[in-house]
């Protein structure tokens, strides 16, 4: 007799495409806006209440620190897409394996990492902008949080094992509650105790320890179908270069993410100081959370189409495909025509610095120019991820950010300036939504052949 949970995860295979897609991308865009509002709230308040100085300060550490939490994501989303499949396929036992070895893994590399990350700070700082006036902020904010992204990292995991489970709800909540947190503790740190950076940073640090409190919860307290053993912590090697193949997709993306900071903020710096950093903390905030829908129905997409995929349902895999292109891009427009006529009210709620609120505004326009046919490019990456193909899922990742993207960033500002900076987005965007496009649209006609077969 089946348990509640794993009727849940069932459900996957069974339940109306649309209806399944509303229930897992409406908690996942929930979850992603109260966090993409965090980041935007607490730029504001570190804008606001301490200075410009300390916001472009928080912009330096947040590429170094995401990417050792992004361990824990990579492993997540690498992981959760076996334990998708296997459920679909009704291997439970594969399943439970994987996140026990999910878990030994993260634990494992985000450790070194941050004792990596807290011995060499004085390097990695001014690597990623922190320079002048901006190091000893930047110094004091990525010392503290480095503290708790170990944590964190657990809490990113843990966070696709539930929605591959079929639990969207829980896991908007473990997104929601950091978020939350967090806000409360910057107004309480910095606000009421005057803690300045030390406050922003220990707010930071304090909510990822209320985010793991609640997903160990979920785990331990019979929620979950994945209950592990002490066997299912040691290591499975196969199991293990399935994750990490997979994971590496993910890794890599943010990776080049936090590459891309790195230019993009000694870029900014030498064209027009601490303001242009500034500028740019501003547009990675918004770009977080003008897209909260968008990957939200991406994040819907991933476990329906792995499970799908496992349970070899091609048609559904195929429905759920085209249904996300659809929603996340009619979002898309809707996101588009928002930002593009109050690009000057939005920069001026994070300062009151003249010179920033002029660039950001002009900055946004063009940024976000490709919003919306974005989508394609995000649901045909995470098309291969769900379905176990890592390579193409790699390269798809990467063609964006690193094989067109970073290219751009290397040479068009030295013959336009700041133009060149911020130009080079939607050129990238608009390039890898067509290559994308037409390997999407390959992938479906072989699904459509298989199905007939």
């Amino acid at each position: 007799m089946s348990t509640k949970p794993a009727s849940k995860s069932q459900l996957l295979g069974t339940e109306t495409i649309t209806s399944l897609l509303i229930k897992q991308a409406v908690p996942a865009s929930i979850g992603i806006l109260v966090m993409s509002l965090n980041i935007l709230v607490d730029s504001i308040f570190v804008g606001n209440w301490i200075n410009s100085d300390a916001l472009a300060a928080i912009g330096v550490v947040l590429p170094i620190s995401f990417f050792v939490a992004a361990l824990g994501m990579a492993i997540g989303i690498g992981g959760s897409s076996i334990i998708s499949r296997a459920l679909g396929a009704d291997r439970m036992d594969k399943a439970r394996r994987t996140f026990g070895n999910m878990l030994s893994l993260t634990v494992v590399i985000t450790l070194l990492m941050t004792v990596f990350g807290l011995l060499f700070v004085d390097s990695l700082v001014p690597a990623f902008g922190g320079r002048g006036a901006l190091f000893e902020p930047a110094k004091v904010y990525y010392q503290i949080v480095f503290y708790g992204i170990p944590i964190l990292a657990l809490c990113m995991m843990g966070n696709n094992v539930i929605r591959a489970e079929g639990a969207p709800k829980h896991a908007m909540i473990a997104m929601l509650i950091p978020s939350v947190g967090n806000l409360i503790l910057d107004y309480i740190f910095i606000n009421r105790l005057n803690m300045g950076m030390a406050g922003a940073a220990w707010a930071t640090t304090v909510s990822y320890f209320l985010c793991f409190a609640y997903v160990l919860w979920f785990f331990v307290s019979g929620k979950s179908e994945l209950i592990c053993t002490f066997k299912d912590l040691l290591p499975d090697w196969i199991i293990l270069k399935e994750v990490g193949s997979l994971g590496f997709v993910t890794l890599a993306r943010q990776a080049t993410s936090s590459f891309i900071f790195l230019i993009m903020n000694n870029i900014l710096f030498e064209l027009s100081g601490a303001d242009g950093v500034a500028v740019f903390r501003i547009i990675g905030s918004m770009m977080v959370f003008a897209l909260f829908p968008v990957m939200g129905v991406t994040q819907g997409f991933l476990p329906i189409a792995g499970y799908n995929y496992g349970a070899k349902l091609w048609d559904r895999v195929r429905e759920v495909t085209y249904t996300s292109i659809k929603i996340s891009c009619g979002l898309g427009v809707l996101i588009f025509l928002g930002l593009f006529f109050f690009t000057y009210q939005i920069a001026d709620v994070f300062t009151d610095n003249p010179k920033v609120i002029e660039q950001a505004s002009f900055a946004m326009k063009l940024v976000f120019l490709s919003v919306p046919i974005i989508s394609i490019q995000l649901i045909g990456s995470a098309y291969y991820q769900a379905i176990g193909k890592a390579i193409p899922a790699l390269l798809l990742t990467l063609l964006r950010m690193a094989i067109i993207l970073i290219p751009l960033l290397l040479i068009l500002p030295n013959l336009y300036g700041e133009f060149g900076v911020w130009i080079s987005f939607p050129i990238a965007d608009f390039l890898s939504t067509i290559i994308t496009a037409w390997y999407l649209w390959l992938a479906m006609k072989r699904l459509k052949s298989t199905r007939k077969e």
